[in-house]
């Protein structure tokens, strides 16, 4: 009988090891989605800047192109007649 005693307090102390390994998995588990949760808000706080920062870029190379650069003039003469068609289109939908 000790033998078998000696079986089940073996295995008793697999079992509360394994329990504890388990807590400390799950512990480390939700540390991890707290961090991807924190890791996923920086990023979409990134991807916004960054998309703000290329509006701004684009108003800046057109406020450049209008100021006479000589590498955007293509660029400023095409929205020019994009603003003058729009003009025209609303000029004509008020005459109307």
């Amino acid at each position: 009988m000790s033998v078998i005693a000696e079986i089940i307090d073996t295995l008793e102390n697999k079992v509360g090891k394994l329990i504890l390994k388990i807590k400390n998995l799950e512990k480390n588990t939700q540390e991890l989605h707290i961090e991807l949760a924190k890791s996923a808000q920086i990023i979409q706080a990134q991807n916004t800047e960054i998309e703000a920062l290329k509006a701004q870029y684009e108003t800046l190379k057109l406020a450049n192109s209008l100021l006479g650069s000589d590498e955007n003039k293509r660029d400023t003469k095409l929205k020019i007649n994009s603003l003058i068609r729009e003009i025209d289109y609303c000029i004509a939908q008020l005459s109307d």
